[in-house]
């Protein structure tokens, strides 16, 4: 359940800050930062905090090289898909869904990977150590 959550959170930190519809950060901060600045600032900020957890911690368990290997994984199952006709590329905002759930994949399994790599190997990364 905990890998779902990680995950979810992901999704709705990357949907928040920009996603097809009208709700989003960057539409709303668009249309309403001169009325309203502080509270742009403050979700901003809020979303960079989120970021900023989520892509040290995916750096941390699976670097550069693991991320661009998600997603080109997600990226190639995507491929598939189209190969096969369950996917088609013609609507916009689709496209912008399926990217959205492609680098939440990625950010997911970088938050994820140190438990599954433990449960995996049992072996504790050097920051589960304590000093």
């Amino acid at each position: 359940m905990g890998v779902l959550l990680r995950w979810l959170f992901a999704f709705a930190l990357l949907a928040l800050t920009y996603n097809p519809t009208e709700l989003n950060f960057v539409h709303w901060t668009y249309e309403h930062y001169q009325t309203h600045l502080s509270v742009a600032v403050f979700m901003g900020l809020v979303l960079a905090i989120g970021y900023i957890i989520y892509i040290r911690a995916t750096l941390r368990s699976i670097g550069p090289f693991g991320m661009a290997l998600v997603l080109s994984l997600v990226a190639s199952l995507l491929w598939v898909l189209f190969d096969f006709g369950l996917l088609h590329l013609d609507n916009n905002t689709a496209n912008v869904w399926l990217g959205i759930l492609a680098l939440s994949i990625v950010l997911g399994v970088g938050l994820n990977w140190s438990h599954v790599r433990r449960a995996l190997a049992g072996q504790a990364d050097v920051d589960d150590v304590d000093e």
